[in-house]
């Protein structure tokens, strides 16, 4: 059997090369843009001594597109966090009001997918636990692709729906929250350590309406680590064997949010600054009813086509907050 510092250096040695190729492709990128800039201001130069007209066209839609290209490698500078290259685990769980808000939930589940998989991204479900009458309990995603956490941290937080009910009969308006959990994924990381007396692990039957979410076999696997008290899940593989390593996998994740989290706290205190963390300070609203919009309480970035962002449209959210948290440099 491999000794446990063989898989680490394997693991090391995979990243680097993840890393190499990565910083290949950008140089390669940048190389490209700056040769597609010369080329546009020849032509450009080109235009305004023969009076071409006819090429303004061309020359405009062109330069659109290098300005997305360019604006696109921007944000991508301001990804600067140790783990903002990994993949996501983004969690969804409804607040207090029963199916309302399970429906919200689940509302925002496929939000997030269909951002995902418009932006190139592969989307594994992890975990997922259907409401009694609608929507979902919780359900837990891998969003994998590079910068996935970068960009999807900008989601965490409490996400506030306001409509009118689809399930009450006398069409009153609700009010409906949801929270969103986002972590990055970490193979393997030494400040987080998973002892196995600290586990208490246990297997049950899968739930749920069984289809392309679920197996209904005894392979769903509950891990709780037992000094923190956290406790998750997976039920969406096909074996228990792959259940239990996916498990394990989000509770490393879950740890080592916790310890930088516990960082940021205490630098925070040192600071002499004061955070309120409450369930009522969401950070964005959906409002459907009586007006269309949706609302960055962060950013103050406002979009009045809800259903837009309901089918993934969430760049303008996302982009505002990255670069809102890169003005203030490090906290």
């Amino acid at each position: 059997m491999s000794s446990p510092d063989f898989w680490e250096d394997r693991e090391r040695v995979e990243e680097v090369t993840r890393r190499l190729s990565s910083l290949k492709e950008k140089v390669q990128l940048l190389e490209e843009l700056t040769n597609k800039t010369q080329s546009l201001y020849e032509l450009w130069e080109l235009a305004v001594v023969e009076g071409e007209q006819s090429l303004e066209p061309e020359l405009k839609k062109e330069l659109e597109n290098l300005e997305y290209r360019v604006e696109k490698i921007t944000l991508e500078t301001l990804l600067a966090g140790p783990y903002d290259r990994n993949n996501a685990i983004l969690s969804l769980h409804p607040g207090a009001g029963g199916t309302e808000s399970q429906d919200w939930a689940a509302m925002l589940l496929r939000m997030y997918t269909r951002w995902a998989e418009e932006h190139g991204y592969e989307v594994e479900l992890l975990d997922y636990l259907e409401g009694e009458e609608a929507g979902i309990k919780s359900a837990t995603l891998l969003i994998k692709g590079e910068n996935a956490y970068g960009y999807l941290k900008a989601e965490k937080g409490v996400h506030r729906l306001v409509r009118i009910s689809p399930f009450d009969a006398a069409g009153r308006r609700h009010t409906s929250f949801a929270s969103v959990e986002v972590i990055p994924e970490v193979e393997f990381d030494h400040e987080v350590e998973i002892r196995p007396e600290d586990l208490k692990i246990d297997t049950f039957r899968s739930q749920g309406a069984g289809g392309q979410h679920v197996n209904k076999t005894d392979s769903a696997v509950r891990i709780t680590h037992l000094p923190t008290g956290i406790v998750v899940t997976c039920q969406n593989e096909r074996s228990q064997h792959a259940n239990r390593l996916t498990a394990l996998k989000i509770l490393r994740a879950k740890l080592l949010e916790r310890k930088l989290k516990e960082q940021e706290e205490e630098l925070a205190k040192l600071k002499g600054e004061q955070r309120e963390i409450a369930w009522g300070n969401q950070i964005r609203s959906y409002v459907f009813h009586p007006y269309s919009l949706v609302k960055d309480h962060r950013t103050g970035v406002e979009i009045g086509n809800v259903q837009a962002v309901m089918d993934g449209w969430l760049d303008p959210f996302i982009n505002a907050y990255l670069r809102q948290q890169a003005g203030k440099g490090p906290s």
